[in-house]
């Protein structure tokens, strides 16, 4: 098992080995977030919650303990037996991680602007902020060209409205030479793209199991889906003219569609039966 610390300071399980390495990787925490994160609204009964933990071997106990720190933190909200979550950032992760799920860009053909925001006032500002808007200007998929120019095509609609009343920014549109040379500058489509197939391949194995109603899948499918939805969020969604040729985005989002409805359908039988 592998570990990495992404852009917002989590700890992220990126790799187990098999089922019993994927039980090994989960936490209490880790679960619940990730169920509360892929439920809309973001409410569940305790009952539920505690169900799902024991399907990945954690206790009844360690379950309730992780609940009462997670509301002692302010990430969740305890009413009437039921738990939400109420941090800012979780459900603002929540709703990028809907997005990225989606995929969805705007027309955009060669020619078309870029957008580039210019930092302005980096200098004055303590790291904590600086990194913060690290973090906000990679959320909203812009790449750094030079220290302080971000860039991106404007494909994914308008500017998120904080960054775009942020005094630091100075926002305008561009129309670089050489669009496509210069996305596979910004990014690391080659490393997207085979991590991408290497997940497509691995729920080409997962989905197959779940569609037979094999319990035995949901641990390491449940590791595998959050690999799946982090991936989503690293997607640059560029223009189609701008990708490599053989792009995997789209049969990605596809192949993980008919995955989560085979693991959202065994995840239910489950449930209808311990009711």
């Amino acid at each position: 098992m592998s570990r990495v610390r992404n852009a917002r300071g989590e700890d992220d399980v990126t790799r187990t080995d098999g089922a019993d390495g994927a039980r090994r990787a989960l936490t209490a925490r880790s679960v619940l977030l990730s169920v509360l994160l892929g439920t809309d609204p973001p409410r569940l009964p305790v009952s539920l919650l505690v169900g799902t933990t024991e399907l990945f071997g954690i206790s009844e106990g360690t379950t309730r303990t992780a609940l009462s720190r997670m509301v002692a933190a302010g990430e969740l909200r305890a009413d009437d037996g039921r738990y939400e979550i109420a941090a800012p950032r979780l459900l603002q992760r929540q709703a990028r991680q809907a997005r990225s799920r989606r995929g969805a860009t705007e027309p955009w053909e060669v020619g078309d602007a870029w957008l580039q925001a210019v930092v302005v006032v980096e200098g004055r500002r303590p790291a904590d902020e600086r990194a913060a808007l690290r973090v906000a200007l990679v959320d909203a998929r812009l790449a750094e060209l030079r220290e302080g120019v971000w860039l991106r095509p404007a494909n994914l609609g308008d500017v998120p409205p904080a960054l775009a009343a942020d005094p630091t920014l100075v926002w305008m549109r561009a129309h670089p030479d050489g669009p496509a040379a210069l996305a596979a500058r910004l990014w690391d489509l080659g490393s997207w793209s085979a991590t991408a197939d290497d997940l497509r391949s691995q729920l080409a194995d997962v989905t197959p199991v779940l569609e037979a109603g094999d319990r035995t899948a949901l641990a390491a499918g449940f590791v595998l889906s959050a690999a799946v939805l982090r991936h989503f969020q690293a997607d640059p969604l560029l223009p189609r003219d701008l990708r490599p040729a053989g792009w995997p985005g789209d049969g990605l989002r596809g192949d993980y569609d008919r995955f989560d409805a085979a693991y959202r359908g065994v995840l239910r039988a489950w449930f209808d039966e311990h009711r």
